[in-house]
């Protein structure tokens, strides 16, 4: 999406950003290029910032091949405002062209097809209509049989679903296809009523996830595998300028050390690590060089 961050009073940045995008950023940061190609699915407009949007994928190492135009729609749009560190939304994204991004079966399978790991949020789902949810999860499926990783992020943003029931089956059906799932524990104990850390990992094991990491804004997290249920408890407080892109920059460090053949509690504390140098920036993507890793 088109992002407008606000730099104070009535002045604002314009950059390109996006939760799963934000994710594909960090983990194009922090995996070695000669290793990895990162490329990003989605749909956006012919329009002159869809455009733009491309270019900067492009020029940032992150592959544009699987990214399909559509003429009648643009990219959509957000503002960003801060207070006290928390970042307000307000988004303008009814007719963005992601909207449809499940709508071309052919160019979505072979995205998948030619993964190895492929990454999605709850977002990525509740843009869509309900059709092209079932569509989008049923070639998740097929792609997990195959032998893909699937990872997804349940990102709850209940404004953007058609009601709570909606949001939490669509969820439930998601994390059954995926074999790492990353909840944020304030949004899920708000909209499932887990009292802890260990009946939000053991939902979704349920589910059928092989690893779950629950993020706490900051805070205490926790790990759920075969191994059983284990707290990281060794992280270091802050009191972050602007928590935009947090739960996604972590994600993307988290992927990237696991992905380099590291243990998960390792790739905990890497994606920590990252998201901690985010969220003491504005905007929700700092430059690729600045990050350290």
């Amino acid at each position: 999406m088109i992002e407008m961050s606000s730099l104070g009073g009535s002045e604002f940045h314009l950059g390109f950003a996006g939760d799963t995008l934000n994710t594909a950023w960090y983990a194009r940061a922090c995996l070695p290029a000669q290793d990895w190609d990162v490329s990003y699915f989605t749909r956006i407009g012919t329009d002159s910032f869809s455009a733009k949007m491309k270019d900067f994928l492009n020029r940032n190492g992150i592959g544009t091949d699987y990214i399909e135009e559509d003429a009648q729609r643009q990219a959509g749009l957000y503002l960003i405002e801060v207070e006290n560190g928390e970042r307000h939304f307000t988004y303008w994204r009814n007719q963005s062209a992601a909207r449809l991004l499940a709508v071309n079966q052919p160019l979505l399978a072979k995205a998948f097809s030619d993964a190895d790991i492929i990454y999605f949020s709850a977002i990525t789902l509740a843009i869509l209509c309900p059709e092209q949810r079932t569509v989008f999860i049923s070639h998740l499926r097929d792609a997990a049989r195959s032998g893909k990783t699937v990872v997804f992020d349940t990102n709850i943003r209940p404004r953007l679903w058609e009601s709570h029931d909606i949001l939490r089956e669509t969820i439930m059906q998601a994390a059954a296809v995926a074999q790492i799932v990353l909840p944020s524990f304030d949004d899920e104990a708000a909209m499932f009523g887990d009292r802890s850390l260990e009946d939000c990992a053991a939902r979704y094991r349920a589910a059928g996830a092989q690893n779950v990491v629950v993020k706490n804004g900051g805070g205490t997290m926790l790990i759920g595998d075969d191994n059983g249920m284990r707290q990281i408890t060794d992280i270091e407080p802050l009191m972050p300028v602007d928590t935009t892109g947090a739960g996604d920059s972590f994600n993307g460090g988290f992927l990237a050390t696991l992905l380099s053949g590291k243990d998960i509690e390792t790739a905990v504390k890497a994606g920590h690590a990252v998201a901690a140098q985010v969220v003491m920036q504005r905007g929700a993507l700092m430059p690729m060089v600045n990050l350290v890793y």
